[in-house]
């Protein structure tokens, strides 16, 4: 029998000595890394560190094996190694058994009973947001969200005790932060080792935000009161590999994780979803007319979430259309075979969900904003076509509490106002350490 050898992994155009491919990353990242999908294989090579090769993995069958059979092999890679810069080891930057672990720890602040109760704070986090707002306002909706996904999570993390001051550090802290640590990712190595402003910056945001998180956790262990809320939880969490309670940096660094995803992907969201409604009137319409029909005027609760399927499917749409992944890495500990090709150990993976969503190969009229195209299943994707939330032992641990505060916060604001793009306003995404909308300024009109 003749074997037939897999076909030669290509590699992208463009690269530099030094840089690698940083310039076009720097100029256009999700850009160049849709550009791949039409251009190259299923495999394709681009240099993000000089010295280390990257795979950009395209196809979803390789995509999910990546994401579940293959997940006990893989290290997190070059994402989350830049991402540990600001989390440290958190359940998020680590993988094998310590991610096991942590995911063990953590997993009871997200069971239903715990999440249900969380869905009076979120809605009456949303509803003091919105009685601050004024017909005829103009609100840049990115930085609005941005600060009422901040509230909900401070309220269901912190119990409510970060003051107005330390409230609003933080908020800038963490965009600060998460800006660098996407321009991180796409640079060099030794860019960050120079005297550069952005770098100064960077640690001094890091390190504010680890002295907000800090405070917080030594002021609740002080009181030695039992809040209810998130980091009292961890606080009686033990780590199972000694037996002993969590220390202050352990629970920093997943206090922290919650921040970061609970406030950049969720803003990120709600900010989407609120622009595509308002340029499609139509949706919002049959919105508003399940949020009455299913809600009338009493306030959403947590046994809703599942009873408005079409706001769910517009949520779905959002993650389809506008996902916050641009790039999500694995690397290989060991010699491994991913689909026809050997790779070796030190290989590093990755894949752009946000690109992934939009291939018109897996979906019709990509770009079109249509929460009805889940109802046809000529148009469903195939397996690792759509993970939103990731897949296998890393998917997202958090997937079913941010799904309660989009819906919560959705049915609040959307019942309460409605929001209206300036005319000709066209909103373009950026990606830095998350895919997000560029300047997006609404106005408030009453409902």
């Amino acid at each position: 029998m003749t074997l037939v050898a897999p076909p030669p992994i290509p590699r992208a155009a463009g690269s530099l000595p030094l840089l690698g491919h940083a310039i076009q990353l720097w100029h256009d990242n999700l850009a160049f890394i849709a550009s791949l999908r039409g251009r190259y294989g299923p495999l394709v090579e681009i240099t993000l560190q000089p010295g280390t090769r990257t795979l950009v993995v395209q196809d979803p069958a390789l995509i999910r094996t990546m994401l579940t059979e293959l997940a006990p092999t893989l290290d997190k890679g070059r994402f989350f190694d830049k991402m540990g810069q600001l989390l440290g080891e958190s359940v998020v930057t680590v993988a094998g058994q310590n991610h096991v672990r942590k995911r063990r720890q953590l997993q009871p602040a997200f069971g239903r009973r715990e999440i249900a109760g969380y869905v009076d704070v979120m809605r009456g986090q949303v509803t003091e947001a919105v009685d601050s707002w004024r017909p005829g306002q103009l609100l840049d909706v990115r930085e609005t969200m941005i600060k009422l996904s901040l509230g909900m999570l401070t309220q269901t993390i912190f119990s409510g005790s970060l003051d107005a001051d330390t409230f609003r550090r933080l908020r800038q802290d963490i965009v600060v932060v998460m800006d660098s640590v996407g321009v991180r990712i796409m640079l060099p190595d030794w860019v960050e080792r120079l005297p550069l402003p952005f770098n100064r910056r960077f640690t001094r945001a890091r390190d504010a935000v680890h002295a907000t998180i800090s405070k917080a956790v030594a002021d609740l262990r002080s009181t030695g009161h039992d809040t209810g809320d998130m980091l009292s939880m961890m606080l009686r969490a033990e780590d199972e590999a000694t037996g002993l309670p969590l220390t202050d940096q352990q629970i920093c660094s997943e206090i922290l994780t919650l921040a970061l995803a609970g406030t950049e992907n969720t803003a990120t969201v709600l900010a989407w979803t609120l622009y595509e409604l308002a340029r499609h009137p139509d949706i919002e319409t049959r919105v508003l007319a399940e949020l009455h029909e299913v809600l009338g005027d009493r306030p959403v609760t947590f046994d809703d979430i599942t009873r408005l399927p079409y706001l769910n499917r517009v949520i779905t749409e959002i993650l389809r259309l506008h996902h916050t992944g641009w790039i999500v890495t694995r690397r290989t500990l060991a010699e491994t075979r991913l689909g026809q090709w050997t790779l070796p150990a030190g290989t590093d993976l990755a894949y752009c969900q946000h690109a992934l969503h939009r291939d018109p190969d897996y979906y019709p009229r990509p770009l079109t904003f249509d929460p009805d195209r889940w109802l046809d299943e000529k148009q469903k994707p195939p397996p690792g076509g759509f993970i939103p939330w990731g897949a296998g032992k890393h998917k997202c641990i958090g997937d079913r509490f941010a799904m309660t505060e989009l819906v919560t916060g959705l049915s609040t604001i959307l019942r309460r106002v409605r929001l209206r793009l300036a005319p000709g306003q066209i909103v373009r995404p950026v990606g830095r350490a998350t895919v997000r909308p560029g300047k997006m300024m609404m106005t408030v009109r009453e409902r």
